[in-house]
C-alpha cells in the first residue's frame, strides 16, 4: 500500500501545533465538503483530510504516525514494521464527523477500522468520556511482547510503555513508564491483562482507569502458535523418514523422544497431546516433519546417489500427464 503523508494533505509542516491542525482541517473541510464544493475530486480530497485530521488532532494516534512514518514520502511502498506499536499505551480519541468506514487501507493498517491501536476488548480505546468536577479516568490499552517460553512457565516481567502528553509547543512528546507485570501461566496471543488503576487519573475524587496490556509473542526460531496449539518443523533426512526412525525433538518443556514411523511423508505431523499451551484446558503440539536431502558434493555422495536412483523405480512427477 502506499504511505500516506497527512501533513502533506493538511498543507503543514511536521512542527505545527495543535491549534494549527485544527485551522487547516476547518478550511480545507470547508473547500472540498461534497454538499458544497465544485471542486474536481472534492469527495476524494474531503475524506483525505478528515482522515489527516483523525490522525494528526489525536496526539497519541500523532506520535505513533510520527514514530512508524520517519523516512517516508506519499505514495512510497509501505508495510508497517512487526510489531511497531508494542509498548505504546494509548487512550481512547473519538472521531470527528468524518466515516471511519472511508478511511484507507494505510489508516487500518496502522490504527484500524475502530480508530484503536490493536484488539483491545470493550469498546476499543474509546474510553467513557469525562464529566466535571469528578469523573472517572479512563482505561488505557498497549500491546507487549513476550517470549513463548512465558507462556508455559509464568513470571513477572519489567515492562516500559511509551504514552504522549502535550508539551510546552503544542506538540506530541513521548514519555515512558516501568511497570512490572505479572505473566500468568497458559496465556495466548491476543488475550489481555488488566491492570486496575494504572490507566489515566481520574478527575476530583474520580478512581483512575484500568490499563489492559494485549499479548503478543516474539518470532520464535522453533516455533510457533496458534491459540493453545504450538507447532514444530522437524528436519528429518530421507532414511529416517522411509525406515523409520528414534529421534529426540525439543519442546518449549524440554526434549522428548519421538518415533517416526516408516515411510513418512513430508509435512506429516505428529501430534504430542497436551504439550501446547498450558492453558486451563492445555493445546497440544504438533510436530511437523520437514524431510530434508543432504547436497552431493563428493564423488563418494554422488555415488551413493546413483546408487539410490538405481534401487527404486519412482517417478513422483508420474501424475502430471506430461
Amino acid at each position: 500500500m502506499e504511505y500516506k503523508d497527512y501533513y502533506n494533505i493538511l498543507g503543514l509542516e511536521r512542527s505545527a501545533d495543535q491549534a494549527e491542525i485544527k485551522r487547516a482541517y476547518r478550511k480545507l473541510a470547508r473547500k472540498y465538503h461534497p454538499d458544497v464544493s465544485k471542486e474536481e475530486q472534492a469527495e476524494e480530497r474531503f475524506k483525505e483530510v478528515s482522515e489527516a485530521y483523525e490522525v494528526l488532532k489525536d496526539p497519541e494516534k500523532r506520535a505513533a504516525y510520527d514514530q512508524v512514518g520517519t523516512g517516508y514520502h506519499s505514495g512510497e511502498e509501505f508495510r508497517p514494521p512487526p510489531g511497531w506499536d508494542a509498548g505504546f499505551e494509548f487512550h481512547g480519541g473519538g472521531y470527528t464527523e468524518a466515516n471511519p468506514e472511508a478511511f484507507s487501507d494505510f489508516f487500518e493498517s496502522l490504527f484500524g477500522r475502530a480508530g484503536g491501536f490493536g484488539h483491545a476488548q470493550g469498546g476499543g480505546f474509546g474510553g467513557a468520556q469525562r464529566r466535571q468536577f469528578h469523573a472517572e479516568g479512563e482505561n488505557t490499552y498497549a500491546r507487549i511482547v513476550i517470549d513463548l517460553e512465558d507462556s508455559y512457565r509464568g513470571g513477572t516481567r519489567q515492562i516500559t510503555l511509551k504514552h504522549s502528553v502535550l508539551g510546552p509547543d503544542g506538540r506530541p512528546e513521548i514519555k515512558e513508564r516501568k511497570l512490572n507485570v505479572k505473566i500468568p501461566k497458559g496465556i495466548t496471543e491476543g488475550q489481555q491483562i488488566r491492570l486496575a488503576g494504572q490507566g489515566e487519573p481520574g478527575i476530583g475524587e474520580g478512581k483512575p482507569g484500568d490499563l489492559y496490556l494485549e499479548i503478543s509473542f516474539n518470532p520464535h526460531r522453533l516455533y510457533h502458535a496458534e491459540g493453545k496449539t504450538v507447532y514444530l518443523d522437524l528436519p528429518l533426512t530421507p532414511w529416517e523418514a522411509a525406515l523409520g526412525a528414534k529421534v529426540q525433538a525439543p519442546t518449549p518443556d524440554g526434549p522428548v523422544n519421538l518415533t517416526i514411523p516408516a515411510n513418512s511423508k513430508d509435512g506429516s505431523k505428529l501430534r504430542l497431546k497436551g504439550r501446547g499451551i498450558p492453558a486451563k484446558e492445555p493445546g497440544d503440539l504438533y510436530v511437523v516433519l520437514n524431510v530434508v536431502a543432504p547436497p552431493a558434493n563428493t564423488e563418494a555422495e554422488k555415488e551413493a546417489y546413483q546408487q539410490f536412483s538405481q534401487a527404486f523405480e519412482f517417478d513422483p512427477r508420474s501424475g502430471l500427464g506430461a
